[in-house]
């Protein structure tokens, strides 16, 4: 893979918008053009933004030469607002996966790409390499769902009461702004949505032919290392795996030398190929 300039033009992010699910949609460009090299696309959890990456899109663009796409998801950030009630359906990830995420890719004009995503937007990311789509080359899975668990759901059930309780939404609003209530009630009240004990995406990774890392802390409490099994057992396509010692549900920041080694070592082929 080539490796152009310094690592400032990774840094240094172009602000964008695009149209894609219906929706306006935040985003940031780092480095090559996509005519000039591939690009990382990153998906946020489902609490998250662009501004909660922090500098982990920066660092593996540098660390692999790819071009670096970031954006807030629908109802995130700076993406359009979710209107009150701040419902989402409980297929919301079939959608961003199947609809959203290919519609952002053309819109960007998007060749050859690999998925980063965390949590949701890992899970996400596996969706939208479950169509065959050729310009996922690779996916990079951190803490994806493949399906609901007990212990999982009861630590949302427990972040759902510190809403109220705690100064977790003043410290949300630092990177959802007008958007915070949107972004934390349609993520935890879907969770915690009686329906969504059945979301289960497992026959759907059979789909997923592209190479697939899948990363997931010994101590996530959102989910057990059953779902980097079902990960591994799933898709059709060459799975590794990390499960990173005493990490929780963000290796990439709580494990970040033995995590950030994995990403940069395994995006090489793929998107050389």
């Amino acid at each position: 893979m080539k490796h152009s300039g310094g690592r400032e033009q990774w840094a240094s992010p172009k602000a964008l918008s695009f149209e894609a699910g219906g929706h306006r949609l935040r985003a940031q460009w780092r480095g090559p053009a996509a005519a000039d090299a591939p690009t990382l696309v990153f998906l946020h959890e489902g609490l998250g933004s662009i501004g909660q990456w922090k500098d982990v899109p920066a660092r593996v663009g540098a660390a692999t030469g790819c071009g670096v796409l970031v954006y807030d998801r629908w109802g995130y950030g700076g993406s359009e607002a979710l209107p009150p009630p701040h419902a989402r359906p409980v297929d919301f990830m079939q959608r961003e996966g199947l609809t959203t995420l290919p519609e952002l890719l053309d819109a960007a004009g998007l060749g050859r790409v690999a998925l980063v995503g965390h949590s949701d937007g890992a899970t996400i990311a596996l969706l939208a390499a479950s169509t065959g789509e050729a310009r996922i080359r690779a996916v990079v899975s951190i803490a994806a769902h493949l399906f609901a668990e007990d212990a999982g759901l009861a630590s949302i059930a427990r972040v759902r009461r510190a809403w109220g309780e705690t100064d977790l939404r003043a410290r949300l609003a630092k990177y959802h702004g007008d958007n915070v209530d949107g972004a934390f009630l349609g993520w935890a009240n879907v969770w915690l949505d009686p329906a969504f004990r059945a979301f289960n995406i497992e026959r759907d990774m059979a789909g997923v032919k592209c190479p697939v890392l899948a990363i997931q802390g010994t101590d996530d409490e959102y989910g057990s290392a059953a779902q980097i099994e079902a990960i591994s057992r799933a898709v059709a396509g060459p799975v590794e795996t990390l499960m990173a010692p005493g990490a929780g549900h963000a290796p990439h920041f709580e494990a970040w030398p033995v995590v950030g080694d994995a990403m940069t070592r395994f995006l090489a082929a793929p998107l050389n190929d």
